[in-house]
Parts: C-alpha cells; structure tokens; sequence
C-alpha cells in the first residue's frame, strides 16, 4: 500500500484516480487546491503527490517547489499530471524536482505501473556501494543526495541525481538510452529517447567542470569514463 495524495481539479479525473487508486490498495487524500494540497502533504506525509499544473489557487509548479524545498516534504515522490506535453513544459517540472511527469490524456494503468516504478526506486537501497564518492573534480554523497564540483556544490534535481550516479556506477561501460529509460525513471513507458538526451544536456551543464566526465557514443548512448585523465586525454 502507497499513500497518495491526488491535488487535481477536474471533477471527473479526480473521481477516476481515487476510485482506481483504492481498488489498487493505495491510502488516497484527494484536494483540489494547491495550498491545501501542501498541507495535507505536511501533516499526512504521503509517499507520491499527483500533482496537476494548472490549479484554481495556485500553479501546480509552486506547489512542486515548495514540497521539495522543505525539508519535510522533499522525500516525496511528485509526479506531474498536465494537458501541456511540450518538451519545454516537462523540463520546467523536472528541474523544479519533479520525479516524473505524465501528459493528459493517460491511461490509468500506465500510471499506476509509474507509481509502482518510483515508488520501488525510492525504496532500492544501493548494495556495497560507498555512500560518498570522489572521482577527479566530482564529490557524490549517495546518502545526502549532494553533489559538489571542485569543492562547490551543484544543485541536482531527483532524476538528475540517479541518472548521474546510474553513470557513474557504471563507469567505463556505454548505457544505451533504452537501459537509462529502465534503470534510471523505472520502466519502459512512452518517454522518449530525447527525453534521456535532455537530461544529459542538462546535467552536462550543472556538472560544468566535471561535464566531460558524461560521454556520448554516437548512436548508442553514453558512457561514464573510467580515470578522470580520460576526459582531459
């Protein structure tokens, strides 16, 4: 059983997640109100948030922000439901932390296989692996979730952060885009290999003096390298 809060306001779409997500065994709070939905995330501690950009009071994006700047909150898994399916639309949600974004119209079977894939994800604790790591300029505390580049630290969204340390356990060995899609947002869905290209984009870019640690093989996919000379050869 997840506990999941629903902050929508469609009447219809609402009633078809809550009554789909309880026959599934999931704990359901329902609002249609952002701030609403803040508090209900405070006091009830829900593990996913369903959460809808376009709200009555205010954007489902402040509400995003706001879960994953406080301390309280950011432990919780966001997934974004919106009519908007432009490429520009869901990097705006992942960089504001969103762990994953679903476009109306969506079957609700696809949804609740992404529930059960992030919610899994959460859970996997890595094996044998050290919670901090240093790699030339590069610092990963697993544990904390924090990353720093030549001592100063970088500000990582969820996804960013495992796809990073997805790569980086994997270094010196190519990831095609279809094994990220799998390992890194959890299931094989109908999200596009330029999806996974976005996100190395952009954390090529938050990595800055680390980003040629991240290499493309053309046609393939991406490879971590394996010494930090590799980049700079």
């Amino acid at each position: 059983m997840t506990r999941i809060l629903i902050v929508e306001d469609e009447p219809d779409l609402q009633q078809v997640l809550e009554y789909n997500l309880r026959q599934a065994g999931h704990e359901v709070f329902v609002t249609k109100l952002g701030r609403e939905g803040l508090r209900i995330a405070r006091e009830q501690k829900p593990e996913v948030v369903l959460l809808d950009l376009m709200l009555p009071d205010i954007p489902g994006t402040d509400v995003c922000k706001q879960l994953k700047e406080a301390p309280t909150t950011k432990g919780i898994n966001v997934i974004m439901l919106t009519a908007r399916g432009e490429e520009i639309d869901r990097v705006v949600g992942f960089e504001l932390g969103a762990d994953d974004y679903v476009t109306k119209p969506f079957s609700v079977r696809e949804l609740l296989l992404r529930i059960q894939a992030i919610t899994r994800r959460g859970k996997a604790e890595p094996k044998d692996l050290e919670a901090t790591v240093e790699f030339g300029k590069l610092k990963i505390d697993r544990d904390a979730h924090r990353v720093w580049v030549e001592s100063l630290e970088i500000e990582l969204t969820a996804l960013e952060f495992k796809l990073l340390v997805t790569l980086y356990d994997r270094k010196n060995r190519v990831q095609t885009r279809s094994t990220l899609l799998d390992d890194v947002w959890g299931i094989q869905a109908d999200i596009t290999t330029r999806t996974v290209d976005t996100h190395v984009k952009r954390l090529r870019e938050k990595l800055e003096a680390a980003r040629d640690y991240v290499e493309t093989v053309r046609g393939v996919g991406y490879r971590f390298v394996g010494t930090p000379d590799e980049a700079t050869a």
